[in-house]
């Protein structure tokens, strides 16, 4: 029987990174996509999370496990509490984007340095890292930096630039021991960046879809 994943998407330019993967890392799974991009506006507008997003992220999950979804994977970043809360009341596995890539991240060293592109998400991205470095306990810090003009480039179809702004940003981080890649959308700059930082690069789609599969094949 083929396993459905339910992938739920707050910006279309994530859709592609993480399709990608599962072609890679699971290609028998069966890719549902569900995509509200007025999540992404609002989360932006708003600048926070409000009761009101958490309630159709929580409608979002709910949906998806209808669908007959195994396991539900979220792709946005700046969600996280309202994912989590969607967790708990899920009948199937639910994952937060970045969580299987900050537990690489924890494992590869102390100093961990993120491009990001999506300023809303920074904050909620570091809080989740520290909280799972405190549980651990690891030393691990992060430094995070938000590449200018780079979102807007790629929501406009022009990925050469978004990938060159992202790798043109990345040299700040040759001292630390990992660089992370802080969306699904910015998985597609990892050989830019890869290109000029001898570095490890962590992206959220790899990482995610080998979590996902571990979890719902040993369920």
């Amino acid at each position: 029987m083929t396993t459905r994943i339910a992938l739920i998407h707050a910006v279309k330019v994530a859709i592609a990174p993480v399709e990608e993967a599962f072609g890679e890392l699971w290609p028998e799974a069966e890719c549902a996509n569900i995509l509200d991009d007025s999540l992404s506006l609002d989360r932006e507008r708003d600048g926070e999370l409000t009761a009101a997003m958490t309630q159709r992220i929580m409608a979002l999950a709910e949906y998806a496990a209808g669908t007959g979804a195994a396991g539900i994977l979220f792709t946005c970043s700046a969600f996280g509490e309202a994912i989590e809360a969607a967790a708990a009341r899920a009948p199937v596995p639910v994952l937060k984007p970045n969580e299987a890539m900050f537990e690489a991240a924890l494992a590869a060293g102390r100093r961990i340095g993120m491009l990001a592109t999506f300023a809303p998400s920074i904050q909620s991205m570091e809080d989740e890292f520290r909280s799972m470095a405190g549980s651990r306990p690891s030393p691990a810090t992060i430094e995070t930096y938000c590449v200018a003009g780079a979102m807007s480039a790629l929501k406009a179809g022009d990925a050469v630039t978004h990938d060159r702004l992202i790798a043109a940003a990345a040299p700040r981080f040759a001292d630390c021991d990992a660089v992370l890649l802080a969306h699904f959308s910015t998985a597609r700059a990892a050989a830019a960046v890869e290109a000029v930082l001898d570095r490890p690069i962590l992206t959220s789609p790899g990482s995610a879809v080998a979590r996902l599969r571990t979890m719902i094949e040993n369920t």
